[in-house]
């Protein structure tokens, strides 16, 4: 029982630090800060939802409800918190003029021929 508790806990923290690294590539790779912001913001949210269920069987199993509680508590706040800091850093971005490239080839709006 103990060993598939371990190895339940080993594959959703494993998970959930692959979506981190995903992120995080996707942080450093994609050509705009909005995509930059969709990638992370939506790695960060699974990955950190990943770790939290694998941990959660532990801290109940060490009597930690209380704890699990807290996680529980931490990653919907992190859901709630994420989207808006989320939508404010773009919208920063798009006034700062960093708008993404248009899939037609034309240049965003605002920059080129009249």
């Amino acid at each position: 029982m103990i060993l598939a508790l371990h190895i339940f806990t080993a594959l959703f923290v494993a998970a959930g630090l692959a979506f981190f690294l995903a992120g995080t590539v996707g942080l450093l790779r994609l050509p705009d800060p909005l995509a930059r912001l969709h990638a992370l913001t939506k790695a960060d949210n699974i990955g950190l939802g990943l770790v939290v269920i694998g941990l959660l069987p532990q801290a109940v199993a060490w009597g930690g409800v209380l704890d699990a509680a807290k996680m529980v508590g931490i990653w919907l706040l992190l859901q709630i918190s994420s989207g808006a800091v989320a939508q404010m850093m773009a919208e920063v971005a798009y006034r700062a003029g960093e708008n993404p490239p248009r899939r037609d080839g034309a240049a965003p709006e605002g920059e080129g021929a009249p």
